[in-house]
């Protein structure tokens, strides 16, 4: 009967320290949610509204590349979208503007190509509390550089993590 009582109490044991052992595991990481996001957006086409911006595509996509919004502006060519949502992606999974990775092929690293990302500038990480939880890219408007002028003007949007 004792022994039945020391079983129980070791399996019951074990299970508390393979709970809190896996507990210990867990990372938390922030996310953008669609509001945050149609913020940064917002705060991107008012740059563009001030600066006589031809046109232009923004995409935010959440920490892990994923399409969050897309906006379109008048005037901007199709393919615009795809080309920010990509600019977005490279700069959310890199967690470094996308220019800094054109930079590098350009400087010589050209293996970076086949990555299979697009190292165009004017993918912008967003952060909160020094984490990146999306990023921003912007595609067809004047210039690359307008294009990364937008994404920097909606990416410094102050955002708070929801419940604060």
């Amino acid at each position: 009967m004792q022994t039945n009582k020391i079983a129980a109490f070791l399996s019951f044991a074990a299970m508390v320290l393979m709970a809190i052992h896996s507990k210990a595991q867990v990372i938390t990481t922030k996310t953008i949610s669609l509001e945050a996001a149609k913020k940064v957006v917002a705060e991107a086409v008012k740059y563009a509204k001030a600066n006589n911006a031809p046109g232009g595509a923004i995409a935010v996509v959440d920490n892990g590349g994923n399409l969050v919004y897309l906006e379109r502006l008048d005037g901007t060519f199709a393919a615009a979208a795809e080309v920010a949502i990509k600019k977005a992606n490279t700069a959310a999974t890199f967690k470094a503007p996308s220019s800094k990775l054109e930079n590098s092929i350009n400087g010589g690293r050209q293996a970076l190509i086949t990555v299979g990302h697009t190292f165009l500038q004017g993918g912008i990480p967003i952060l909160v509390d020094g984490q990146v939880i999306g990023a921003i890219g912007v595609s067809g408007s004047a210039s690359a550089q307008q294009d990364e002028d937008m994404a920097i003007a909606g990416a410094k949007i102050p955002l708070t993590p929801k419940g604060e």
